[in-house]
């Protein structure tokens, strides 16, 4: 699954230099697909999605830092545990619920979002 981040972040910004999918952003900041991935131009997503990837799309959030869900692995082939979660040093940065992924899905989307 993907994580969240809590309307408990403290807006410290440690996470986000972490993040090997620059999935996470600032409160308010706009955000694309192409940020931090190989993807360009228009793609489909793992989940069938069409999108541009370098066009911005409006914040998650106005408040707080957020991760784009679609772009979380939980850090799947990067690291062995999510690394926002490890450096958050008020622990907001949470699995999401509503966002049930399986480790070979995670897999698949870094694949997609990182060719070698």
């Amino acid at each position: 699954m993907a994580i969240i981040i809590t309307d408990e972040c403290i807006n410290c910004g440690a996470c986000e230099p972490e993040c090997p999918n620059t999935a996470i952003y600032e409160g308010a900041d706009d955000w694309r697909y192409a940020d931090g991935t190989d993807l360009e131009g228009d793609v489909v997503l793992p989940d069938g999605k069409e999108v541009n990837a370098e066009e911005s799309n409006e914040p998650v959030s106005d408040e707080f830092y957020f991760i784009v869900t679609d772009k979380c692995t939980e850090c799947m082939g990067f690291h062995e545990e999510p690394q926002c979660a490890a450096v958050c040093p008020v622990d907001c940065c949470i699995p999401d619920e509503d966002h049930v992924e399986t480790e070979e899905e995670l897999l698949e989307k870094q694949a997609f979002m990182h060719k070698k």
